[in-house]
């Protein structure tokens, strides 16, 4: 956990020792409650994200996410992710973007102390507001993790999701 921080601070000190750009946060909150029967289950995540936008197309910066599950019968369980992305836009008018944001990290789970890595490939849509504020859409993408419990086999994930589901964030740019 130290070696990771140690990157993500050196990551911090690169991003900004880059050239004269823009800063960019932004990130997602979401919440989901099911209840099927007596069984009832709620999931709350927060994903918040900050770069910096060394040219007009391509960001680097960090990402994180603090995700909260509480499912009866199951009990509580915890979700962390931290890692860098880097993000190429292509800019279709002063209102709209698209963009590609590619992300890779460390991850860990509260279920039998699980460790392990993230990547994922991210297509979505900016729409700029006003003053720096904008709208992200995203509709899916292709992700990869896997997680290593104690006592748990080693556990892998590959899914390509385009299409299933709906993301929107919201990001903020503040020139230097």
């Amino acid at each position: 956990m130290k070696k990771l921080l140690l990157v993500a601070a050196l990551l911090v000190a690169a991003i900004t020792n880059a050239q004269k750009g823009s800063f960019l946060l932004g990130g997602n909150v979401g919440f989901q409650s099911e209840k099927i029967g007596d069984s009832k289950s709620n999931n709350f995540e927060f994903s918040p994200k900050a770069g910096y936008q060394f040219s007009e197309r391509w960001t680097i910066g960090v990402e994180g996410s603090i995700a909260n599950a509480d499912a009866a019968g199951f009990g509580k369980t915890e979700k962390y992710k931290i890692g860098a992305f880097t993000r190429y836009a292509v800019p279709l008018s002063e209102i709209f973007s698209v963009y590609a944001d590619l992300g890779a990290g460390y991850q860990s789970s509260s279920v039998n102390d699980a460790k392990g890595m993230y990547a994922k490939l991210t297509p979505a849509l900016f729409i700029n507001m006003k003053r720096g504020f904008g709208l992200n859409f995203s509709i899916g993408g292709l992700n990869y993790d896997n997680l290593d419990g104690k006592n748990d086999p080693r556990q892998e994930r590959m899914g390509f999701d385009f299409g299933k589901t709906f993301n929107i964030g919201i990001s903020k740019n503040f020139e230097l």
